[in-house]
């Protein structure tokens, strides 16, 4: 019965659609009319207006940290159970006919509750890399991976099939990214 609730609980504050309702609220504008339709943080930026892109994006890495600092102190069993659920709830939010996010800003809401270390690994991976190519969508998949491959240098083959798990909807959600990337017709992103 936990599985379930928790599972349902995570699920549904991952699934809040905060980049659709800051832009509706605040810029009176439907966030899947703009840039590339997503939801998520990157595509609220692209509005130009950098404040409702931050929030988004702390929003995005709470909503995350909420259920699973729960579940890591009152259910420890159940922490993959909690992140891959907020992941899901993100990606695939039921209010939005399961059409959401990439799922980058949560995942590293759930890198830092589970381990800190991975958070800065993701962080570091993805400052490197945006600084290099200033392409979000490049930095969002290097760092994704980053983890896993950390965890497989550890063997740490557990969480490393946690990791890959999360990585792989990552890179699936960012087909179209990748398809633009090889054709050098992704848009680079201003994050300041």
């Amino acid at each position: 019965m936990d599985i379930l609730i928790i599972g349902t609980i995570s699920y549904l504050m991952g699934s809040i659609p905060f980049g659709f309702i800051l832009t509706k609220i605040f810029l009176k504008k439907d966030i899947r009319d703009i840039g590339s339709g997503n939801i998520g943080a990157t595509n609220v930026l692209r509005t130009g207006n950098k404040i409702v892109g931050y929030i988004t994006l702390f929003l995005d890495i709470i909503k995350a940290v909420i259920p699973i600092m729960y579940v890591k102190y009152n259910f420890p069993d159940l922490l993959y159970v909690a992140s891959l659920s907020a992941f899901l709830g993100h990606v695939y939010p039921v209010w939005l006919k399961f059409k959401g996010g990439k799922g980058v800003a949560t995942y590293v809401g759930i890198l830092f509750t589970l381990n800190f270390y991975f958070g800065l690994i993701f962080i570091i991976s993805w400052l490197i890399t945006f600084g290099v190519s200033k392409y979000s969508s490049l930095s969002s998949l290097v760092a994704s991976i980053s983890i896993p491959i950390y965890l497989i240098i550890l063997t740490q083959f557990d969480q490393a099939f946690f990791f890959t798990i999360i990585f792989v909807l990552i890179f699936f959600n960012h087909r179209e990214n990748i398809k633009r990337l090889r054709n050098k017709e992704e848009t680079k992103t201003k994050i300041y």
